[in-house]
């Protein structure tokens, strides 16, 4: 189900060309340019990207990754979402291990990284403040995800990583309220749930640094999320297929 305000979906370059030109959030547009202009001192001499950040991945994706929001130092200065942090290393280190990556770190969007059956996306474009997109911000970005779900259509297994991950993809792909008769997917490390249309939806703990240095969400954990998203998709079927 559309959005209102959802760009015409040709296709996803055409979704992501007009992300990457988006002005909708004076506020993130101030903070990311900012950081750009300020950078780290790791990251002293490289130019950042400081536009927002499409997602990218394999058109005919089975698997459909939502995560929070660009980093300010990592998807903020590479342009390429998940790519250059520590959020990054995480996630990619997993999709490579179980072959949704050709490889298993990604430093910049000249790096050769492809993925396999995989798609990345998030519930923001841009880099907000503390890591905490206002209500208003996520939703002026909603179209732009649900475009790409509308876009993605042999998607079979969403994995969402943090609760607004979570929420965004059930607005995003219109189960905006308790459907008669259902339960609400309830947001929570390794909940599954099978959507009416038999998508199945699979939360996760986001591979932060608030959560991984932490305890909260350790390797096995994080490793256990993707060993069933590669079963799940192993065992679908396209929604065409015969």
């Amino acid at each position: 189900m559309a959005q209102p305000g959802t760009p015409p979906a040709r296709s996803l370059l055409a979704i992501a060309r007009t992300i990457v030109g988006c002005t909708r959030c004076p506020r993130l547009r101030r903070y990311c340019e900012r950081v750009s202009l300020e950078r780290v001192r790791r990251f002293a001499d490289l130019e950042y990207w400081a536009r927002p950040v499409p997602g990218f991945g394999d058109s005919a994706a089975r698997l459909l990754i939502v995560g929070l929001a660009p980093g300010a130092h990592g998807s903020n200065r590479t342009g390429r979402m998940f790519t250059g942090d520590a959020s990054g290393d995480w996630l990619f280190e997993a999709l490579h291990r179980f072959g949704f990556a050709s490889q298993a770190r990604s430093v910049s969007c000249g790096d050769g990284l492809r993925l396999r059956d995989c798609y990345i996306t998030a519930a923001a474009r841009c880099a907000p403040p503390s890591n905490r997109p206002l209500r208003i911000e996520l939703e002026r970005c909603r179209p732009y995800l649900a475009a790409e779900i509308g876009l993605l259509p042999r998607v079979r297994v969403v994995v969402t990583l943090g609760r607004i991950g979570h929420e965004a993809y059930l607005r995003a792909s219109g189960w905006q309220a308790r459907p008669r008769g259902r339960e609400r997917p309830t947001f929570g490390h390794g909940i599954e749930t099978t959507l009416p249309d038999g998508t199945v939806l699979l939360a996760s703990y986001h591979p932060s640094r608030q959560n991984t240095n932490t305890g909260r969400l350790t390797r096995a954990m994080w490793h256990g999320i993707f060993r069933r998203a590669r079963a799940l998709v192993n065992a679908s079927r396209y929604p065409d297929a015969p």
